[in-house]
């Protein structure tokens, strides 16, 4: 999702990317007209290294993985295989070039998460710095914390330009398994007859959401301003409980959804508040929010409005 919508950024600059996709969880139709589509696994190493040897691009977004901490539990070692060793074949794929083209340079921006922090979140009554403790609550959580350790080690080690991106709660058209994609489609599906009620996991947890045009913003700030090696949280200034969520769409479409808790939607172990300080990230690019969430939502229900 966060990818598809850094095509659309960069194509409005006249720019057409690279992009790889496997099992996409969104419909790649959408944008396949603005970028160059290729087929790659990053648990395949050999195919990593033709992939950069063939373009040689001078900005990587590393953004593949395994990205749901709920499945992380039923398919823990393919998450680490995704998200860890995906990480160490795309920098082995740079260190294998360096040795035939010395000049090859890259900035490597990694897609890293809040949920490394964990139980860390709930500790203070601040948002969350960079330096606070990573206590990851699930299998997705410890992936990550290895994935962004791994991109520091290679560039103290390789001098690879790696930026580590600590990203907060993120929403827009096209996510999927997210709060705010699930109750949007499912008011569109209720509004168009396709679905008869609206169920949902826990109402009380409270997020700091972003658009994510206002992520990719700060991701393609960080790759023209970001200090090597280091990490920076990208999190939304705003807290939202997930019935807030509820009530916001229920002003945009005019209906009352009635949420039902379905138990099997209770994650075993789920942060009860995430919200990040970004106070770095913004010193060093200037980055502000900009989208609310309420406009979000709005352009979410038109978006199932018009896919569904």
């Amino acid at each position: 999702m966060v990818g598809s919508h850094l095509i659309e950024f960069y194509f409005a600059k006249g720019i057409k990317t690279v992009a790889t996709y496997y099992k996409p969880t969104v419909d790649i139709k959408e944008v396949e007209d603005k970028c160059d589509y290729v087929y790659c696994d990053v648990k395949n190493a050999h195919a990593v290294h033709q992939l950069l040897t063939k373009h040689k691009p001078t900005v990587i977004y590393h953004l593949a993985a395994q990205s749901y901490p709920a499945l992380s539990w039923e398919i823990p070692i393919d998450t680490f295989e995704n998200n860890v060793n995906g990480t160490v074949h795309l920098f082995e794929s740079i260190k294998k070039i360096r040795k035939e083209d010395a000049h090859y340079d890259p900035v490597v921006i990694v897609a890293c998460s809040s949920a490394e922090y964990g139980s860390s979140l709930t500790k203070y009554d601040y948002p969350v710095k960079e330096d606070a403790e990573l206590l990851p609550l699930h299998p997705y959580g410890v992936s990550k914390v290895s994935q962004d350790l791994l991109s520091y080690q290679y560039f103290a080690s390789f001098g690879i330009r790696t930026v580590r991106a600590r990203i907060f709660n993120t929403t827009g058209v096209r996510k999927v398994n997210d709060v705010v994609l699930d109750f949007t489609k499912r008011a569109v599906q209720i509004e168009k007859g396709i679905a008869d009620s609206f169920t949902c996991g826990n109402l009380y947890t409270k997020r700091a959401i972003t658009d994510v045009r206002d992520l990719i913003t700060a991701l393609y700030m960080l790759s023209e301003k970001a200090a090597y090696g280091d990490v920076y949280n990208i999190s939304g200034a705003h807290i939202y409980q997930v019935k807030d969520i509820v009530e916001k769409i229920e002003a945009v479409t005019g209906d009352k959804l009635n949420p039902i808790v379905d138990q099997r939607l209770i994650r075993p172990q789920d942060e009860p508040i995430i919200y990040g300080n970004s106070d770095k990230l913004k010193a060093i690019t200037g980055w502000q929010q900009t989208i609310t969430l309420d406009q979000t939502i709005k352009d979410m229900i038109d978006y199932w409005r018009w896919k569904l």
